[in-house]
């Protein structure tokens, strides 16, 4: 859909989605931290909904600029907000709470981006204003899915990680832990060597089929 827009128009279509996408779910941990306990993310500024507070010069700039030069799925992260678990009130129940509510923010904007493509594509404007929402809603789905999705893979640190830490048995828990410190490592392989495209490919189509069969879009 985007492969006949220039480069200008494709920035243009995409950076507010991009920008919203991940500021929002950053600021979800740190909303559901600051619920269960934990205020380090508040006192720290980092609930701020001004999107330079959590631009990350690599996963928001950079990845996603190089992903939508070269095609392909886009994605990226923001600067993780900050969470000291030990300030929370179950720290091994509520760090899944508050890992969770980054990809549960994204659906949500995943739908509502939907619904606006769906009242755009019923407008009669083909080329003005109506046209440009829809190209965007198109963008909003795509990286809300991409993020939830992306999220969702159990590998610390992602939010699937910390999950899925928060629910195993402790062994098994710290065990997955300990792969912290080389979970982006490993999550760039992924990517370099086109395994994370086909990891999140199916996933992202079956939820874009749901989300579009929700408003009625085949």
């Amino acid at each position: 859909m985007f492969s006949d827009l220039s480069i200008v128009q494709k920035i243009a279509v995409w950076a507010l989605p991009v920008l919203l996408a991940i500021t929002l779910h950053e600021v979800a941990h740190g909303w559901v931290a600051r619920w269960l306990g934990d205020n380090t993310a508040y006192a720290q500024g980092r609930l701020s909904l001004n999107p330079l507070a959590h631009i990350d010069p690599v996963g928001t700039l950079l990845v996603p600029g190089l992903l939508l030069l070269v095609g392909g799925f886009l994605f990226g992260w923001a600067k993780p907000v900050p969470v000291n678990f030990r300030n929370l009130k179950n720290p091994k129940r509520d760090m899944a709470i508050v890992a969770v509510a980054g990809p549960l923010t994204n659906l949500a904007m995943a739908v509502g981006w939907v619904v606006l493509l769906r009242i755009s594509l019923a407008m009669p404007d083909q080329e003005g204003l109506w046209l440009g929402l829809r190209y965007m809603a198109v963008a909003g789905v795509s990286i809300n899915l991409a993020l939830m999705v992306l999220n969702l893979i159990p590998l610390p640190p992602l939010d699937g990680g910390r999950v899925a830490v928060g629910l195993l048995p402790m062994n098994a828990a710290v065990a997955l832990s300990r792969l912290e410190p080389y979970g982006m490592i490993i999550l760039i392989l992924l990517l370099a060597t086109g395994v994370l495209g086909k990891i999140m490919g199916p996933p992202m189509m079956i939820a874009q089929a749901l989300l579009f069969g929700l408003v009625g879009l085949r």
